[in-house]
């Protein structure tokens, strides 16, 4: 049952911090037309998130050793930017009303906001 929860926990606060991204940053929209689909995209625009990292971040990771080394990890912006671009693509592609209108700020700055909410979240409700 642990496992469950901490799951659960993490797709909730994802799910909160994408909320936040689109309160506060432009660019970011949800479109929902009720509370409920508002609630029901968020939380699954958050398990898309979490599937592409999982999947995708490793691998970049891996192959990008070398340019995080040379930029400090500083090109973790531009590829956790790309990855939320990814994720919104995904989104639109299954018909959830979410939508990030490009790279830069909206990407790169929801990328962060959501890993920074996310960190804070997390530590606050210790999912561990």
């Amino acid at each position: 049952m642990g496992f469950l929860k901490g799951l659960l926990i993490r797709l909730g606060t994802t799910a909160v911090a994408f909320w936040l991204a689109t309160l506060l940053i432009p660019g970011i929209t949800l479109d929902a037309q009720s509370a409920t689909e508002t609630v029901t995209t968020l939380i699954l625009v958050a398990a898309i998130f979490g599937v592409v990292n999982a999947v995708l971040q490793p691998i970049i990771r891996t192959v990008g050793c070398g340019l995080y080394l040379l930029t400090l990890g500083l090109i973790a912006l531009v590829v956790n930017g790309l990855l939320f671009l990814l994720t919104s693509w995904i989104a639109g592609e299954v018909g959830l009303p979410f939508n990030v209108d490009g790279f830069w700020p909206a990407a790169v700055l929801g990328a962060l906001l959501v890993g920074i909410v996310t960190w804070v979240l997390g530590a606050v409700l210790d999912r561990d």
